[in-house]
């Protein structure tokens, strides 16, 4: 008991302290209104919340919250919800017009949101909203004497079950900077907070692409070597390029990566990659197993060894050391997730990362979230494994390359543009089109020095 009381103390210390941080982040915050509605709202029963009006109240900086309430099947919610201005068509004298209005759509951040259980009355959770993203929010649950906290990442919980040390009550009337303190060493807020700012090498690099995207034409086996000579991959031999289409790009899937990484690294090199250190072997299967007795009829690993390869060389090219794959450090391997919420299932649990296979199309949105807050101005080559159902038994393989550019917009929103053999997708798209694959990922920083040939 002594414990929970000198963590509230501290509580209320971070609460006077870091107030004004919170608040030049631009978020607002509701505490000040809270403390008061506490009894009238919170503590209420489902039958008063019923009867009760909307109400708008202003904080001590003149921000206004809508207090309200809403139903489903077996809870409710009370909303302390922040708004924004925005264009609303209205009907004026028999005339569509528009008109500034504020409005609360209960998702924003600065939004509080008290969900409750319908037949008990009992506090199920508490969730805190402060990115500009409505599928990443932090929330407290009740467990015993104390609360627990969850930081939830588009489906996936990048923290879950925390102590706060303190009493789930006590966030009635918290601030979202007075969680944070709380959990400043077991929530991995690193994975949240962001700055739209740093991603100008990302967009540079995509508009570029953009641009020349016109110009390429998907061609098998297609690739331009370190004399920017149109050559077959698999061969190394010269392949046909039309006369009359000397402007054209005939790039494979790979060499449609390659392409990219070569935009790095000619205005650093004056020169372009060469193929034989990219199709160097970087998987090791046994001779008498499964993959290594398949691997003498099928090509198992070509694009992992294609995007590790081509990420090594452009380490080397830019550090002026010449690196192999092992020493490169271009792999992605964290494991943030520690489980998955499944809606209607409650949670599964989450391997985020296997070996030589990469991670599952399912968290990429959540995963590239966390990576472009991590590592800003930082984009991905991808490794697509795809099972061949058309062969007895299945056949796993990594033929196709794939490109990740992820960003927060201006609004801290974030984006990823992604790049396949020609073509740019939404990230939603991509994992549409590839519902049940796996892709790997290596890592390249990108630049404004970045020169298309």
């Amino acid at each position: 008991m002594k414990k929970i009381f000198l963590n509230f103390c501290l509580f209320l210390f971070f609460s006077s302290v870091i107030f004004a941080e919170y608040n030049s982040r631009g978020i607002q915050d509701s505490a000040d209104i809270r403390k008061d509605i506490i009894e009238s709202w919170f503590e209420a029963s489902i039958d008063e919340l019923r009867e009760k009006i909307p109400e708008i109240r202003a904080n001590g900086a003149g921000q206004k919250f809508k207090i309200y309430f809403e139903e489903a099947d077996s809870y409710y919610c009370i909303y302390v919800a922040s708004g924004k201005s925005m264009d609303v068509n209205v009907f004026s004298e028999g005339a569509l017009v528009k008109e500034q209005q504020i409005v609360y759509p209960g998702n924003l951040p600065g939004t509080w949101v008290l969900i409750k259980d319908k037949v008990t009355d009992k506090p199920l959770r508490i969730r805190y909203f402060f990115t500009g993203d409505s599928d990443v929010f932090v929330q407290v649950s009740p467990y015993g004497k104390v609360a627990t906290a969850d930081l939830v990442i588009f489906g996936e919980y990048a923290a879950k079950g925390v102590s706060t040390g303190v009493p789930f009550s006590q966030f009635y009337s918290a601030s979202f900077d007075d969680l944070m303190s709380l959990t400043k060493k077991s929530i991995p807020w690193n994975y949240v907070l962001i700055d739209s700012s740093y991603y100008h090498g990302v967009h540079f690099m995509i508009q570029a692409i953009k641009n020349n995207l016109p110009r390429v034409v998907i061609t098998d086996d297609a690739m331009y070597d370190e004399n920017n000579c149109l050559i077959s991959i698999a061969s190394g031999t010269p392949m046909y390029e039309p006369e009359e289409n000397s402007n054209k790009l005939f790039l494979s899937s790979a060499g449609f990566a390659k392409w990219i990484a070569d935009g790095l690294v000619f205005p650093v090199s004056g020169g372009l990659l060469k193929r034989s250190p990219l199709i160097v072997q970087t998987v090791s299967v046994k001779d008498t197993g499964v993959q290594g007795i398949r691997s003498q009829s099928y090509s198992l690993f070509f694009s992992l060894d294609w995007i590790r390869n081509l990420a090594s060389a452009v380490v080397s090219v830019y550090s002026g050391r010449k690196y192999v794959y092992p020493e490169s450090g271009v792999d992605v391997t964290i494991n943030p997730f520690a489980s998955s919420l499944v809606p209607g299932n409650g949670t599964a649990n989450t391997v985020s990362f296997i070996p030589d296979s990469g991670y599952r199309t399912t968290i990429l949105k959540s995963l590239l979230y966390v990576l472009a807050a991590t590592e800003p101005d930082t984009f991905y080559l991808g490794a697509i494994r795809e099972t061949d159902k058309t062969i007895t038994p299945e056949l796993k393989t990594f033929n196709r390359c794939v490109v990740f550019f992820p960003y927060f917009k201006t609004d801290n929103t974030f984006d990823c543009k992604v790049f396949i053999e020609g073509r740019m997708l939404s990230l939603s798209d991509f994992c549409l089109n590839y519902p049940e694959d796996f892709v790997y990922l290596t890592r390249m920083r990108s630049s404004e020095n970045f020169v298309l040939k």
